[in-house]
């Protein structure tokens, strides 16, 4: 995550450094460091940051499943994680999803493959 993404998102959440670092469960020093460049950002940061977008970019919407977006075969579904435990929407966030036909190990892979997808920009971006 870039550090004017960051910024944007906490903006967004209408949240202060105090509020998003007690959020985040780190620091506001941390969250200063992000903010200054002082530090990278951490994956489980990034991660924590997309959820709480994902809930506010959602209220009152029906949300459809990535299954449904992406028209999955039956085969794909069945060894997906998202399928196994139902959480189509929040598939960017369950490691060893298979949307492009590999599992990912790292976030780092995964995350960039996800910030592509239509599903991710529909639920994190509102678009």
């Amino acid at each position: 995550m870039e550090i004017s993404e960051f910024i944007t998102f906490r903006k967004k959440l209408k949240k202060t450094q105090l509020q998003i670092a007690k959020l985040l469960g780190v620091s506001v020093k941390a969250i200063h460091s992000y903010e200054q460049g002082w530090r990278s950002i951490p994956a489980h940061i990034e991660r924590h940051m997309f959820f709480l977008l994902s809930r506010i970019n959602g209220k009152g919407k029906i949300r459809k499943n990535c299954w449904e977006i992406l028209k999955c075969p039956a085969k794909k579904k069945e060894r997906c994680p998202a399928w196994e435990f139902q959480t189509g929407e929040l598939c960017w966030f369950i490691n060893g999803t298979i949307c492009n036909g590999i599992e990912h190990d790292k976030w780092a892979d995964k995350i960039n493959i996800c910030k592509s997808c239509k599903v991710f920009k529909k639920h994190i971006y509102g678009r």
